[in-house]
């Protein structure tokens, strides 16, 4: 029995080779969408899971290495390279530019199953990731706009008297700010809402000083 929560895509113009592989995935309970062309892979509609791309080198509209070129900007799934004219120059590509493997036919069930796995492992965790930025960014959004003119400041190691200088505004007003900062962003301690302000890359313009020295 297959599951729905992750999937495999095969892109290669072997009909034989397709169906050895779907065969191959569903005896292990994995689904699997075959394609006959990189064209046909790129136009289809794509269930939102995570997802391990098979990939030919030669096919008969691009070649593969190419293809992972053309997508490398968006959200496509790892790649598992096959090839039956495998060579170094291309391999080095391939796994330069984030391939999972890169695999010469005939290749083991073993290795090409140990690929994928590590493929669908890689893509939930970076799916996991964009769906926290996600949640961060609209966290970030709540924040009023002196929030988010206090928020550099407080990450960047000021003083809440340093802090309040800086905008103009008392001491207490910062606290209030500072307070309604960390609620907003979900931050447990400064440190969290440091690793918040790094993952949302908010440039980090002032540096903590006392008495005009660095501390």
């Amino acid at each position: 029995m297959t599951t729905d929560d992750h999937i495999v895509f095969i892109v290669d113009d072997d009909e034989r080779i397709r169906e050895a592989l779907g065969e191959l995935l569903d005896s292990h309970g994995i689904r699997a969408i075959a394609f006959e062309s990189a064209c046909d892979y790129v136009k289809a509609d794509k269930p939102d899971v995570p997802a391990c791309l098979i990939l030919d080198v030669e096919l008969p509209d691009i070649n593969g290495l190419d293809l992972q070129r053309q997508i490398a900007d968006g959200d496509h799934p790892p790649i598992v390279f096959i090839t039956g004219h495998g060579d170094i120059p291309s391999s080095v590509r391939a796994i330069k530019r984030g391939a999972v493997d890169f695999l010469t036919k005939p290749f083991s069930d073993e290795d090409l199953m140990a690929a994928i796995q590590t493929a669908i492992a890689q893509d939930r965790e970076k799916r996991a990731g964009r769906a926290e930025l996600g949640i961060l960014r609209q966290h970030y959004l709540d924040l009023t706009p002196r929030e988010r003119e206090v928020l550099p400041l407080v990450v960047s190691g000021l003083l809440n008297k340093q802090a309040a200088a800086e905008l103009g505004i008392s001491e207490v007003t910062l606290q209030i700010h500072r307070r309604n900062v960390m609620q907003k962003m979900a931050a447990a301690s400064l440190a969290d809402l440091v690793r918040i302000a790094e993952k949302l890359e908010i440039p980090i313009t002032h540096s903590r000083r006392v008495g005009g020295n660095r501390t």
